[in-house]
C-alpha cells in the first residue's frame, strides 16, 4: 500500500470521531442510525479497524455528508464547491458557503452547549434551523426555535443564539453586515395577503 493511500484511510477514523462529536451524537445514537455496532464504530474511530464501503455509506449518510468529504478525496474536476468546514471553540461548526466581503455571508452551523453571552453588533441575522432545538435570546425574550423554524433580528439589539438544551444545534445563518434583510417569498399556510387572497 502507498503512503498516501495509507495516510488517506488512516485520517477516516479521527474524521469520524470529530464528525460525530461535533453533531453532539453519541455511539449509539450513531449505531442506531446506521446498523453498525457500538464496538465496531469505537474501533473504526480509533483506526483499529478499516472502514469498508459498506461501512462508509451508511456513515456518510447518518452525518449527512458526501463520501468523498468523508475520507478527504482530492478534487477530481467534479464541479461542486468543496467547503472547509472552520471548527471553533466548546466544539462548534462553521461553514461558509458564500464568500463575498461586504455582502450578504450564508453559514451552515453547527452549535454545541456554549455560554451565553449577548452581543451586540450592525447588521441583520437570520437563522434557519436544521436539526435540534435553537434557543435565540433577543434583549429580554427567550424563544426556542424548532426544525423548520426561521427567525431574524436587527443585531443592534443584545442576542445570543445556541442550543436550548445539552445537544448540538444544526442552522443555516444568513447575515448580512450592512443590516439587509433575508427576503422570505413564501407564505405560510393558513396565512391570507391583505387582499384576502
Amino acid at each position: 500500500m502507498d503512503a498516501e493511500l495509507e495516510q488517506t484511510l488512516t485520517a477516516i477514523g479521527p474524521r469520524l470521531r470529530s464528525l460525530r462529536r461535533d453533531r453532539g451524537m453519541t455511539l449509539e445514537a450513531l449505531s442506531a442510525a446506521t446498523g453498525i455496532s457500538v464496538s465496531g464504530l469505537s474501533r473504526i474511530e480509533s483506526g483499529k479497524r478499516r472502514p469498508t464501503l459498506e461501512l462508509l455509506i451508511p456513515l456518510a449518510r447518518a452525518h449527512r455528508v458526501a463520501l468523498d468529504q468523508l475520507i478527504a478525496a482530492p478534487a477530481t474536476g467534479d464541479p461542486r464547491v468543496h467547503l472547509t468546514p472552520r471548527r471553533h471553540r466548546h466544539g462548534s461548526v462553521l461553514v461558509p458557503l458564500t464568500r463575498y466581503p461586504g455582502r450578504l455571508q450564508v453559514f451552515k452551523q453547527v452549535i454545541a452547549p456554549r455560554p451565553r453571552r449577548l452581543v451586540t453588533h450592525a447588521g441583520y441575522e437570520w437563522l434557519f434551523v436544521l436539526a435540534g432545538e435553537l434557543l435565540l435570546v433577543l434583549g429580554e425574550r427567550e424563544l426556542t426555535l424548532r426544525p423548520g423554524e426561521v427567525a431574524e433580528f436587527d443585531t443592534a439589539e443584545p442576542h445570543w443564539f445556541g442550543p436550548s438544551g445539552d445537544r448540538a444545534v444544526e442552522i443555516l445563518h444568513i447575515f448580512g453586515p450592512q443590516g439587509e434583510k433575508a427576503q422570505v417569498r413564501a407564505r405560510p399556510a393558513g396565512l391570507r395577503n391583505h387582499r384576502g387572497d
